[in-house]
Parts: structure tokens; C-alpha cells; sequence
């Protein structure tokens, strides 16, 4: 079942194209890897399926809703670019940070119940964190708070799950235990993922597809397919190509 159905998306900026008729859809449980390079028009995709961004044509469709009359968003759990606490005497624990995650479903004044505490709890112990639920966010190292960002995502048990450029900011070894657990939340919850990164090459071992982006879409597909496209080889190179599929 198609979760998400993008068709003919093209969104112009200051004069230039950043998308150009853009065409895809996401079934439940896929987990997609979204690559390409700098200025390709990842973000403003993964901003135009959020509604920060109204393209000047074309149509997004969420669980079967037009976007325009889609109101369930604590279904879509979303982890943006530099999620780091730059003030470390920002006066908030992890328990804290990670409730915060379920306040847009409620209604003025919104108070914590048992219930939110015991979703808080659940997804500390599911990300393996829950030691951490009462130290100071400006405490935390970089692989433990892209883990409290991402958990403030879940809370909610998002249906899908948006994450951009996530490891960014992480050192390989944090970095691939991140992919992993992220892989074991689609695996496991059936959570819908879809994953913005540079990283073609370690995301192809996690994501069941890839999309490639550069202004259009390059390719759609199953990293298997990816690594034996012709249109690939001569869009990247065969070098190159072979790098990223580790066939080097």
C-alpha cells in the first residue's frame, strides 16, 4: 500500500530549478535512502512532503490524504539537520527533550500524563538510552543526542519517519550503529523510513531502495539494481560506480 505519492513535483527558487517534475511513491514499511549531491534538492523534497515548502506544481498525497488536508502529523516523526545542543548548560534532561516529541498532539495547556511518561520510557529502552533519561542534554556526546533526537521522533509512534543527513556530525563507528538501529526500527515496527544522506555506499547495505536525486530523479530502485544500471554507470562512471557498490 502506498504510503506517500509524489507526482510531477517542481519547485523553483530565486530563478533556478530545484526540482523538476519529481514522480515516486513510498509503500508502508519501505525504507528509503534519498543520496545525491550537494544542491541536488533533497531537503527541499523531503520540506516540500512536510509543508514548509509549497511547490509551484504538482501533487503530495500521505496515507491516501492530499497534503493540503492531511492533519494526523503526529504521523510523520521528523529528525532535521544539526540537532546538537550548542548551549551545554541548556537546562533540560534527556526525559525532558525526548516529551517534547508528544506536545503537538495536545491542546492548551499541555501537560504530561502517565501515559506520555510510560511512551517516554518505551522509547528510551528501545533505542537503548534509558540510563540517559535524566542527564543534561548539553551533557551528551554526538552519538547520544542524534539517539534522544531520534527518540523524540518516535515518541509518537510515528507511521513514517523523515531523517535528514542524521550522521552527519558522527564518527564512523557511531555512525553505522545509528544505521543500524534505524534499520531496526523498519525491520521490527514496520516504520516507513525515509533517509536523506551523501553516504550512497553504507546506506545502500540499510535502505531497501534508493532514490537518487540531482534536480530530478537519477534513479529509482533496489540497491542490487542500482549497482548493475547502465544508466548508472554512465551517469557516475563505472569507477565510481563500483566504489559506491563495493565492487572496487
Amino acid at each position: 500500500m502506498s504510503i506517500i505519492k509524489v507526482q510531477d513535483l517542481s519547485v523553483h527558487y530565486r530563478n533556478s530549478q530545484v526540482l523538476d517534475r519529481i514522480s515516486f511513491t513510498v509503500d508502508k514499511g519501505d525504507y528509503i535512502g534519498i543520496v545525491g549531491p550537494n544542491g541536488s534538492g533533497k531537503t527541499t523534497l523531503i520540506k516540500c512532503l512536510l509543508g514548509l515548502i509549497e511547490p509551484e506544481q504538482g501533487t503530495i498525497e500521505i496515507v491516501g490524504q492530499p497534503l493540503e488536508d492531511f492533519v494526523d502529523w503526529q504521523a510523520i516523526g521528523y529528525l532535521p539537520q544539526a540537532t546538537t545542543i550548542a548551549n551545554k548548560a541548556f537546562p533540560a534532561t534527556v526525559g525532558e527533550v525526548v516529551a517534547t516529541g508528544l506536545l503537538g498532539g495536545k491542546v492548551f495547556p499541555r501537560r504530561l500524563s502517565g501515559l506520555d511518561r510510560t511512551l517516554v520510557s518505551d522509547v528510551l529502552e528501545l533505542l537503548d538510552i534509558k540510563d540517559l533519561q535524566k542527564k543534561q542534554i548539553g551533557s551528551l556526546s554526538g552519538g547520544q543526542s542524534q539517539r534522544v533526537f531520534l527518540a523524540r521522533a518516535l515518541v509518537a509512534k510515528p507511521e513514517i519517519l523523515i531523517l535528514d543527513e542524521p550522521t552527519a556530525a558522527l564518527d564512523p563507528v557511531t555512525r553505522e550503529n545509528f544505521y543500524e538501529t534505524v534499520s531496526h526500527l523498519n525491520k521490527e515496527l514496520q516504520t516507513t523510513i525515509l533517509l536523506i544522506t551523501h553516504d550512497s555506499a553504507t546506506i545502500g547495505k540499510f535502505a531497501k531502495k534508493m532514490l537518487y536525486v540531482d534536480g530530478r530523479i537519477v534513479f529509482y530502485g533496489s540497491f542490487g539494481d542500482f549497482c548493475v544500471s547502465k544508466d548508472m554507470s554512465h551517469y557516475f562512471g563505472d569507477f565510481a560506480q563500483h566504489v559506491i557498490c563495493h565492487q572496487h
